[in-house]
Protein backbone atom coordinates (compact mmCIF):
# COMPACT_ATOMS: atom_id res chain seq x y z
CA UNK A 1 0.00 0.00 0.00
CA UNK A 2 1.18 3.57 -0.80
CA UNK A 3 2.05 6.56 1.60
CA UNK A 4 -0.51 8.17 -0.42
CA UNK A 5 -3.25 5.79 0.49
CA UNK A 6 -3.05 6.18 3.56
CA UNK A 7 -3.07 10.05 3.69
CA UNK A 8 -6.26 10.65 2.49
CA UNK A 9 -8.82 11.71 5.33
CA UNK A 10 -12.42 11.17 3.30
CA UNK A 11 -13.95 7.78 1.92
CA UNK A 12 -17.70 7.42 0.61
CA UNK A 13 -19.89 5.06 2.45
CA UNK A 14 -19.83 2.91 -0.70
CA UNK A 15 -15.64 2.78 -0.60
CA UNK A 16 -16.33 0.83 2.95
CA UNK A 17 -17.35 -2.53 0.79
CA UNK A 18 -15.05 -1.91 -2.35
CA UNK A 19 -12.07 -1.04 -0.88
CA UNK A 20 -12.21 -1.60 2.91
CA UNK A 21 -8.52 -2.18 3.66
CA UNK A 22 -7.53 1.10 2.39
CA UNK A 23 -9.81 2.58 4.28
CA UNK A 24 -9.19 0.61 7.52
CA UNK A 25 -5.37 1.36 7.07
CA UNK A 26 -5.65 5.70 6.61
CA UNK A 27 -8.29 4.80 10.05
CA UNK A 28 -5.82 2.93 11.69
CA UNK A 29 -3.12 6.16 11.27
CA UNK A 30 -5.79 8.65 11.57
CA UNK A 31 -9.25 9.71 11.51
CA UNK A 32 -11.09 9.32 8.49
CA UNK A 33 -14.20 11.05 7.65
CA UNK A 34 -16.65 8.84 6.12
CA UNK A 35 -19.40 11.06 3.82
CA UNK A 36 -23.04 9.61 3.20
CA UNK A 37 -25.80 10.49 0.78
CA UNK A 38 -28.35 9.27 3.21
CA UNK A 39 -27.46 11.53 6.17
CA UNK A 40 -24.17 13.09 8.02
CA UNK A 41 -20.57 12.31 7.61
CA UNK A 42 -18.84 10.06 9.86
CA UNK A 43 -15.72 9.97 11.48
CA UNK A 44 -13.77 6.11 11.39
CA UNK A 45 -10.98 6.11 13.54
CA UNK A 46 -8.83 4.02 15.90
CA UNK A 47 -9.23 2.24 19.24
CA UNK A 48 -6.47 4.22 20.96
CA UNK A 49 -6.97 7.54 19.20
CA UNK A 50 -10.46 7.89 20.75
CA UNK A 51 -8.71 6.80 24.20
CA UNK A 52 -6.39 9.80 23.58
CA UNK A 53 -9.04 12.20 22.89
CA UNK A 54 -10.81 11.43 25.81
CA UNK A 55 -7.98 11.42 27.98
CA UNK A 56 -7.52 15.11 27.06
CA UNK A 57 -11.21 15.57 27.41
CA UNK A 58 -10.79 14.29 30.63
CA UNK A 59 -7.27 16.52 31.37
CA UNK A 60 -8.83 19.72 29.62
CA UNK A 61 -12.11 19.42 32.49
CA UNK A 62 -9.37 19.24 35.34
CA UNK A 63 -7.09 21.77 33.76
CA UNK A 64 -10.44 24.43 33.57
CA UNK A 65 -11.28 24.11 37.02
CA UNK A 66 -7.92 24.35 38.44
CA UNK A 67 -6.96 27.25 36.34
CA UNK A 68 -10.12 29.40 36.75
CA UNK A 69 -9.86 28.73 40.76
CA UNK A 70 -8.27 31.99 42.26
CA UNK A 71 -7.34 30.35 45.91
CA UNK A 72 -3.59 29.72 45.62
CA UNK A 73 -1.30 29.06 43.13
CA UNK A 74 -1.61 27.21 39.86
CA UNK A 75 1.08 24.36 41.47
CA UNK A 76 -0.91 23.75 44.55
CA UNK A 77 -4.14 23.84 42.68
CA UNK A 78 -2.69 21.19 40.15
CA UNK A 79 -1.28 19.42 43.40
CA UNK A 80 -5.23 19.25 44.90
CA UNK A 81 -6.28 17.21 41.70
CA UNK A 82 -3.21 15.44 41.53
CA UNK A 83 -1.83 14.17 43.85
CA UNK A 84 1.38 12.39 42.68
CA UNK A 85 2.68 16.21 42.14
CA UNK A 86 3.13 16.28 46.09
CA UNK A 87 5.92 14.03 45.49
CA UNK A 88 7.66 16.83 43.63
CA UNK A 89 9.44 19.98 45.39
CA UNK A 90 7.76 23.40 45.02
CA UNK A 91 9.63 24.55 42.23
CA UNK A 92 9.63 21.26 40.18
CA UNK A 93 5.24 21.50 41.24
CA UNK A 94 5.35 24.99 39.63
CA UNK A 95 7.47 23.76 36.57
CA UNK A 96 5.27 20.42 36.10
CA UNK A 97 2.04 22.70 36.44
CA UNK A 98 2.81 25.17 33.77
CA UNK A 99 4.14 22.65 31.51
CA UNK A 100 1.41 20.30 31.11
CA UNK A 101 -0.81 23.26 31.04
CA UNK A 102 1.58 24.41 27.72
CA UNK A 103 1.12 20.70 26.31
CA UNK A 104 -2.22 21.04 26.65
CA UNK A 105 -2.83 24.27 25.36
CA UNK A 106 -0.49 22.95 22.18
CA UNK A 107 -2.87 19.77 22.13
CA UNK A 108 -5.26 21.70 21.84
CA UNK A 109 -4.22 24.26 18.95
CA UNK A 110 -2.46 21.24 17.08
CA UNK A 111 -5.92 18.21 17.61
CA UNK A 112 -2.51 16.35 18.68
CA UNK A 113 -3.79 14.72 22.03
CA UNK A 114 -0.59 12.69 22.09
CA UNK A 115 1.15 15.80 23.29
CA UNK A 116 -0.78 17.09 26.53
CA UNK A 117 -0.70 13.45 27.29
CA UNK A 118 2.72 12.68 27.41
CA UNK A 119 3.63 15.82 29.16
CA UNK A 120 1.54 14.48 31.84
CA UNK A 121 2.53 10.89 32.05
CA UNK A 122 6.89 12.13 32.03
CA UNK A 123 5.64 14.21 35.41
CA UNK A 124 4.05 11.37 36.87
CA UNK A 125 6.42 8.72 35.99
CA UNK A 126 9.09 11.24 37.26
CA UNK A 127 6.90 11.98 40.33
CA UNK A 128 6.13 8.13 40.76
CA UNK A 129 10.35 7.85 40.94
CA UNK A 130 11.17 10.05 43.31
CA UNK A 131 8.52 9.12 45.93
CA UNK A 132 10.19 5.29 45.38
CA UNK A 133 13.09 7.24 46.48
CA UNK A 134 15.45 7.07 42.71
CA UNK A 135 17.71 9.40 42.26
CA UNK A 136 18.54 10.29 46.42
CA UNK A 137 22.17 7.88 46.10
CA UNK A 138 25.06 9.45 46.09
CA UNK A 139 26.78 9.40 42.08
CA UNK A 140 30.00 7.59 42.24
CA UNK A 141 32.24 9.55 39.11
CA UNK A 142 34.89 7.22 37.65
CA UNK A 143 38.35 9.26 37.91
CA UNK A 144 39.73 6.96 35.25
CA UNK A 145 38.44 6.78 31.80
CA UNK A 146 38.21 2.85 30.71
CA UNK A 147 38.41 1.52 27.22
CA UNK A 148 35.80 -0.77 26.00
CA UNK A 149 35.97 -3.09 23.42
CA UNK A 150 33.20 -2.77 20.61
CA UNK A 151 30.94 -5.63 20.64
Amino acid sequence: MSALATSRTTFQSSELSRASAEAFAAAADHPIQITRRDGESLVLMSESADRARASLLELAAQLIAVTTSTEGTLANRMSDRFPWMLALSQIDRETCASEIVAAARASFATNQPHLAIAELNAWRETATAIAAGLGKEALEWLDDAETVERP
